[in-house]
């Protein structure tokens, strides 16, 4: 396992973490398991376990704090929050709920701090002052020693550093967007960004929902869990998943061609770009955690890299459309027509 230092923070992280989405009903994965796959990812070297209170209502979270009790200070442990977890008030990033959200997390993970805390998304609604100030004052109660964004535009990841800096608050050290070969839009961007204000990048998806896994292919039946819960993203009738199936089987001939699984290409490319921490690998049996981990050590030579361009051009998103960071305006034609 390979170890790389977060951002600034000064804080040294397993180059592929532990994503715990998968912990509970969302990837039907038991207590028993998910203990089991800590287990192995921290026998692995995998040191930095990411989670979210919307991941399965809480259910995650209670799953992580169970896997592990008792070595809470060999990890580093990440949550989120923001994400819809009821009505009306129950979400966002105001101080009200972060303040409530909070405490909820730690009691459902069985601590009394977490190392990173993250605003799951972008809260158009909330002033970044409002939410900074409210991260700060829990950073210094002890409650979180760190705080980041997640999947946040580049604009706005630029306008909360200049907010912190104009009312003396603390700042996100870290991002997590989605990255993988087939979705290289946040070269164009956000990873730029981030190393201009030397933020650490978790990236999370690197095997494009499952597209990266080696289980889709042309001519083969696609059954894997993702493509159940969202049947629509892989659908070989629209024109973007039929794009992603011919660059995936291009992608297996280098693949191929190099030694290599399709996960460690996968994974070796998202690690690949300087302004990459961690990537966030999401198993839901021991049979992927180890077809993942087998990535741990993947370094991707310049002539594996030239070919992977060739394929999925620097900075194209194959599926635009599955973009979590386009600002609301474009998505609701309310919000550009008042």
């Amino acid at each position: 396992m390979q170890y790389r230092t977060l951002g600034r923070t000064g804080v040294q992280v397993s180059t592929l973490a532990l994503g715990a989405m998968n912990f509970g009903k969302i990837g039907n994965t038991t207590q028993d398991e998910a203990t089991a796959l800590v287990d192995a990812a921290l026998e692995a070297g995998v040191n930095l376990i990411d989670t979210a209170d919307w991941y399965g209502e809480g259910e995650s979270e209670e799953m992580v704090g169970k896997a592990v009790a008792g070595r809470r200070d060999d990890l580093v442990l990440a949550t989120k929050a923001a994400m819809p977890m009821g009505e009306r008030n129950r979400r966002g990033g105001s101080r009200r709920w972060l303040v409530t959200a909070l405490d909820d997390s730690l009691r459902r993970l069985g601590v009394d701090h977490v190392d990173l805390y993250q605003i799951h998304r972008w809260d158009p609604a909330t002033s970044d002052e409002e939410t900074l100030s409210a991260l700060t004052d829990l950073q210094r109660a002890g409650k979180i020693r760190y705080f980041g964004s997640s999947t946040f535009p580049a604009h706005r990841i630029v306008q909360a550093q200049w907010a912190a800096r104009e009312h003396h608050l603390g700042r996100y050290v870290t991002e997590q967007p989605s990255y993988s070969i087939l979705q290289r839009g946040i070269e164009a961007h956000v990873l730029p960004v981030a190393e201009e204000y030397g933020l650490g990048v978790l990236v999370w998806s690197p095997l494009a929902s499952g597209w990266l896994s080696g289980a889709v292919r042309e001519g083969r039946e696609i059954a894997t869990n993702r493509s159940t819960l969202m049947p629509e993203r892989f659908d070989l009738a629209l024109p973007a998943n039929r794009a992603r199936l011919d660059a995936v089987e291009r992608l297996a001939g280098v693949a191929d061609g190099a030694g290599l699984t399709m996960i460690q290409l996968a994974l070796g490319f998202v690690t690949a770009h300087p302004a990459v921490t961690s990537a966030l690998i999401g198993p839901r049996t021991p049979e992927h955690l180890k077809a993942q981990l087998a990535a741990a050590d993947t370094v991707l030579p310049a002539d594996v890299l030239d070919a992977i361009d060739a394929i999925v051009a620097p900075g194209t998103d194959l599926a635009a459309h599955e973009k979590h960071d386009t600002p609301p305006a474009l998505l609701d034609p309310s919000l550009r027509r008042r």
